[in-house]
């Protein structure tokens, strides 16, 4: 791979392993030399890193050293597991009880991310809409005329360079790289995608939050949480004094009140102007097939009106989510407004796999969306059943090695708002395909008259939607958004839904029917 590549400073700090085994209380061996990185994987192995080796489920981090060690790592922190693995190789070496939980620290002390001048991070969490207000924010900072970075489930990006994601929210390791990156680029804002995995595995030590904002809370990730009083917990942590200084959290569900009412922080609420009680509230003024406008009104009387190359509630829910942030992170209502108001360009956003259109004029309406969760499913429904005078085909799958209740409740609000329910393979990982489409169908079909298909095959499925419908219908294809790969047995084979979805258009000849409009 071309490593020139990585999100990686330019100039990071020296520091020398003896520092690090004094300040953390490390046993240490071997030569006593100056680590410039660190990485946790040897795909990100960089000439003077500190590799990290740790027990995995299924082996030892120690095993790759010797790879790590032909791509530039110099010196080692591992278990002792791992220590003794080496027999008596001379490696410099730093022994940890267990080596996890110090990784936020090591980036940090590495990295030199504890300084003054990292830039405020604005971080982004919730079950549905992280990737979309992350998206948002960094939108909103650029309109602003600052210099941004943003890191998400489907991109990290530094001062408009990109650089791939494979993580929501990457390790300790690459988050604090990205963060000196973003440092040395005069960067002046970050916004960050946080999952409650993140949280858990502490994948954010050492980062601190300018202001925590939360989108929503719905049933998924059970086979980590197992019930939402443990999930919502396990995302409580980042409106914590140890995480963050302020949170903005919307309360138009029950359990983001849950939320608000849990955080420790100073706590600025949203909702939707229908729902009395919040600090700010939103609701649409203008919108079409294209763009929204909305209004949001604080307790205290102040306003701000703003368009958005966006559709849906949800999506203005997220996009006032953002715009709140960044007023308590220091924007202006006035300043947002002069750039993002009515008689401007808007905010200047597109949110790759979330609702994205992929068709042209004058055809059917084809999109696709990364949602694999039944409050997904029914926000992006909702949102273009009201775009839509004809029929609404769904195509759906979602990922194994995953949560397996949520299934049949996501196929059966499929069946319920969708005209046609297309069942088929999205990221079976080490699952066997069947069996997940199986628990979609289940619900599918316990809609009365609903109509279901299965079609394993995504290609073949999309192909048979588009064959479905005509001027004026819909094709929502939900799950792979805009991931370029499928998870199969293990392997990330290369794999488009929006390649897909517009070769399927033009095999049934709309391209070519947009381009003689």
């Amino acid at each position: 791979m071309d490593r020139a590549g990585l999100l990686r400073p330019t100039t990071p700090p020296a520091v020398v392993l003896s520092l690090l085994a004094s300040e953390l209380g490390l046993e240490r061996h071997g030569l006593d030399i100056a680590v410039t990185g660190i990485a946790l994987h040897t795909a990100s192995v960089q000439p003077g890193d500190l590799f990290v080796a740790l027990q995995g489920a299924w082996r030892h981090g120690i095993d790759h050293w010797d790879e790590a060690r032909t791509h530039g790592a110099i010196a080692l922190v591992t278990d002792q597991a791992g220590a003794l693995a080496l027999g008596n190789r001379d490696v410099p070496l730093l022994v940890a009880q267990d080596p996890r939980p110090l990784l936020g620290y090591l980036a940090t002390r590495i990295y030199g991310t504890q300084s003054a001048d990292t830039p405020p991070v604005f971080a982004v969490t919730g079950t549905n809409g992280k990737t979309s207000t992350v998206f948002l924010l960094e939108a909103m900072m650029r309109a602003l005329g600052w210099k941004t970075a943003l890191s998400t489930t489907a991109e990290r990006r530094v001062n408009g360079v990109g650089y791939p994601s494979t993580l929501t929210t990457p390790e300790a390791p690459d988050i604090h790289a990205m963060l000196a990156c973003a440092s040395e680029a005069g960067v002046k804002g970050v916004a960050i995608e946080v999952s409650a995995q993140a949280l858990t595995k502490r994948r954010l030590d050492g980062v601190r939050a300018r202001v925590a904002g939360f989108t929503n809370l719905s049933h998924d990730h059970f086979e980590d949480f197992g019930t939402m009083d443990n999930y919502l917990h396990a995302k409580a942590a980042l409106f914590s004094e140890a995480m963050a200084d302020e949170a903005v959290v919307c309360i138009d569900g029950a359990w983001g009140q849950a939320m608000a009412d849990m955080a420790s922080i100073p706590c600025t609420t949203i909702a939707h102007s229908d729902q009395p009680g919040a600090d700010w509230s939103y609701e649409v003024t203008d919108k079409n097939d294209l763009h929204t406008t909305w209004l949001m009104r604080s307790a205290t009387g102040e306003s701000c009106e703003l368009i958005a190359p966006i559709i849906g509630n949800h999506m203005v829910a997220n996009a006032t989510l953002a715009a709140v942030m960044l007023m308590r992170g220091g924007a202006s209502a006035t300043e947002l407004e002069a750039v993002m108001g009515v008689g401007t360009q808007g905010v200047p956003v597109s949110i790759p796999g979330r609702v994205e259109r992929v068709s042209s004029p004058g055809g059917p309406q084809v999109f696709v969306d990364a949602g694999r969760s039944a409050d997904a499913y029914h926000h992006t429904l909702s949102t273009i059943r009201e775009l839509t005078p004809g029929r609404l085909v769904m195509v759906c799958g979602t990922s194994g090695n995953r949560d397996q209740t949520k299934r049949p409740i996501m196929g059966r609000t499929a069946a319920m708002l969708a005209d046609v329910v297309i069942v088929t393979d999205d990221d079976p990982r080490n699952e066997d395909p069947r069996v997940i489409r199986e628990g979609l169908l289940e619900g599918a079909r316990a809609v009365a008259h609903a109509t279901v298909h299965d079609i394993p095959d995504p290609t073949e499925a999309i192909g048979f939607a588009i064959s479905l419908v005509g001027v004026g219908d819909s094709v929502l294809w939900s799950g792979p958004g805009s991931q370029a790969y499928r998870d199969i047995a293990g392997k990330k084979i290369p794999y488009s839904a929006r390649d897909e979805a517009r070769r399927a258009l033009d095999a049934a000849g709309w391209t070519k029917k947009s381009e003689e409009m």
